[in-house]
């Protein structure tokens, strides 16, 4: 049987909160486990190499996110668990895609539209100002990423539809130019059922805004945070509205159906602020209890992740070697025989 191929990659800047845990990683791990799927899952380095330049950071960021994601329980005997870097096959191939993809395509990208637009209105001379050749062209790293294992389905947020689109496009441009199917035309997976969490103001949960709990602090700095999330001035016995409140959005999220329609309840007979806040902290480190000790046990054991890591590249490239050689045939960069 052919496994549906499902792809996802894993910026590795910053440190992973609740938002990013409700979003991506809870439903990518439970794909994880599903046998009828072969999802690859990768740490995208290189990637994080556009917009930081902080080596100490993107190092820390690698092993955190790695940790974080095999704490919570990814099945990396099914999924396919690599580093971006640790495949040397896709820059060469982002290079081979470079050369069929037009410019045009890249300047109707939204990164660097935005980058450009923020130039003009700040009135400088050039509209190019600090933009690099990695920002421009890191479509075509994503869509080297995707077309490399083949994937049918990448599971993106809305802002990203345009770069699978343009994967697509690229991928026909190849086969068309090389005679051949080498590229499945891979499909954008949007769910909207996909929870966004707010953060500690209100706003979208985001290292953007500062406002962000990250997932794996400690239980005094868990507690902390909660009670630094943002409520309005109801008093006590006052109705509340579970609908509007962040508190109740994030218990929601980690709670049971049962627990969430209970607090529902005391929201509407006016449970006091510090009384729900202590309701929200205890849920969620009685759900982060056991994946926070495995967590701090992998960080303080680097080489266990990078066994993992290793064992993932070696399944990955056992795919990516063979592919380039087929590539490279089609476009005249075989061996001499």
């Amino acid at each position: 049987m052919n496994k549906t191929r499902v792809l996802t990659g894993i910026t590795t800047t910053g440190t992973p909160h609740l938002g990013n845990y409700v979003g991506a990683i809870k439903p990518a791990i439970t794909a994880s486990q599903d046998p009828n799927v072969q999802s690859f899952y990768f740490l995208a380095d290189l990637h994080a190499l556009i917009k930081c330049q902080d080596p100490k950071r993107v190092e820390q960021s690698r092993l955190e996110i790695a940790a974080t994601w095999l704490a919570l329980g990814l099945d990396t005997d099914n999924a396919i668990f690599y580093r971006q870097s640790d495949i040397p096959e896709i820059p060469e191939l982002t290079w081979m895609l470079s050369c069929v993809c037009a410019k045009g395509l890249m300047n109707r990208a939204h990164a660097y539209k935005a980058a450009v637009a923020d130039n003009e209105s700040a009135g400088y001379p050039d509209p190019d100002k600090g933009i690099t050749m990695g920002l421009f062209g890191y479509p075509v790293l994503m869509a080297a990423d995707i077309l490399m294992f083949n994937a049918h389905k990448v599971p993106v947020g809305r802002d990203q539809i345009q770069h699978i689109e343009m994967a697509r496009d690229i991928a026909g441009r190849f086969n068309h130019l090389y005679k051949g199917q080498f590229f499945t035309q891979p499909e954008a997976v949007v769910d909207d059922k996909v929870e966004v969490l707010n953060g500690l103001d209100g706003r979208k949960m985001s290292k953007s805004y500062n406002n962000t709990i990250p997932l794996f602090v400690s239980e005094k700095k868990l507690q902390k945070l909660v009670r630094k999330i943002k409520t309005n001035s109801l008093e006590p016995g006052e109705p509340k509205d579970p609908d509007t409140c962040t508190l109740f959005q994030i218990y929601s999220a980690f709670a049971s159906a049962e627990d969430t329609a209970d607090l529902r309840r005391e929201y509407e007979n006016g449970i006091g602020w510090g009384v729900a806040k202590d309701r929200v902290f205890e849920s969620l480190n009685a759900h982060l209890r056991e994946p926070r000790e495995r967590y701090q046990a992998l960080m303080e054991d680097p080489g266990h992740i990078e066994q993992v890591l290793a064992k993932g590249a070696e399944r990955a490239r056992s795919e990516a070697a063979p592919f380039m050689d087929r590539l490279r045939e089609a476009a005249g960069l075989g061996r001499f025989v």
